[in-house]
């Protein structure tokens, strides 16, 4: 878990995850099978076995993610064309993560260009965890930074993006979406301008953005429910309970067995 948000720690972020991790069968002999694991009350409140209905249509894009080369269909498969709503599981949040990474870093949105992204104290947006950290690009990622225009949002529905992304947090860093230096943080910012450009309302974004979140850091939510079990979405996605300083804090209060790991770490 990344801790602090310094341009060293940044850099150092996106160097350790600047290759893509293949996970490979083991064959040693003998090997004894664990038992299913069962899921406690509290994990199929958290992360429901069936998934979550989301508020948004993945169309097309994953075609168009790959026409533009911002994902190399050789590295990656991205998410299916569809005209059904996204069902997010546990079985696809990864899929979920990269293909929305993919959106956030190639949609042309003012966020990127002119956010906490390109500040100069950080030495260039290129040396982020979500940018330097993107190995499954044709060419260089940064090539893809802002450039591809996969929807165009009203300047209602940016305004609307603006705020949201301010109040997301996540349990890998203290930064919210608004300035997306990480994977989880590139793929929310894509997922909320998607759900804007939709015409998904606030309530339903806060609710979709917490559902997603979720399911990208499992344990932690656990953790955040059981300490607040009945917080608004819109607050427990704040920098309280969602950052990693607010989840530290509230770790250290209240104990949630843990059954198996979450896979939130931040890289491809």
């Amino acid at each position: 878990m990344i801790k602090d948000r310094t341009p060293a720690a940044i850099l150092l972020g996106a160097l350790l995850i600047a290759g893509t991790v293949v996970y490979v069968e083991s064959k040693r002999p003998h090997t004894i099978q664990p038992e299913p694991i069962q899921m406690s009350e509290l994990e199929q409140l958290v992360v429901p076995p069936d998934g979550v209905v989301l508020p948004v249509i993945w169309q097309d894009l994953g075609t168009q993610l790959m026409e533009t080369e911002v994902i190399d269909a050789s590295k990656f498969t991205p998410l299916p064309n569809s005209s059904k709503q996204l069902v997010i599981t546990r079985e696809n949040a990864g899929v979920i993560l990269n293909s929305f990474w993919a959106l956030g870093l190639g949609n042309k949105n003012p966020i990127l260009e002119e956010g906490e992204m390109m500040d100069p104290r950080y030495g260039g947006a290129g040396r982020f965890a979500s940018t330097a950290g993107w190995t499954i690009a044709q060419g260089d990622p940064m090539s893809h930074y802002s450039r591809h225009t996969f929807m165009i949002l009203t300047n209602e529905q940016q305004a609307l993006v603006d705020k949201v992304s301010k109040g997301i947090y996540r349990p890998c860093c203290d930064n919210s979406t608004h300035f997306p230096d990480c994977n989880h943080g590139m793929a929310m910012l894509g997922l909320l301008e998607l759900m804007a450009s939709q015409g998904v309302s606030e309530n339903d974004m806060w609710e979709a953005a917490l559902a997603v979140n979720t399911f990208w850091f499992s344990d932690s939510y656990e953790t955040i429910r059981a300490y607040a079990p009945d917080t608004e979405p819109k607050n427990i996605l704040g920098a309280a309970y969602s950052s990693a300083s607010g989840y530290r804090k509230i770790a250290q209060q209240i104990v949630v067995p843990k059954q198996q790991n979450s896979g939130s770490g931040c890289g491809v």
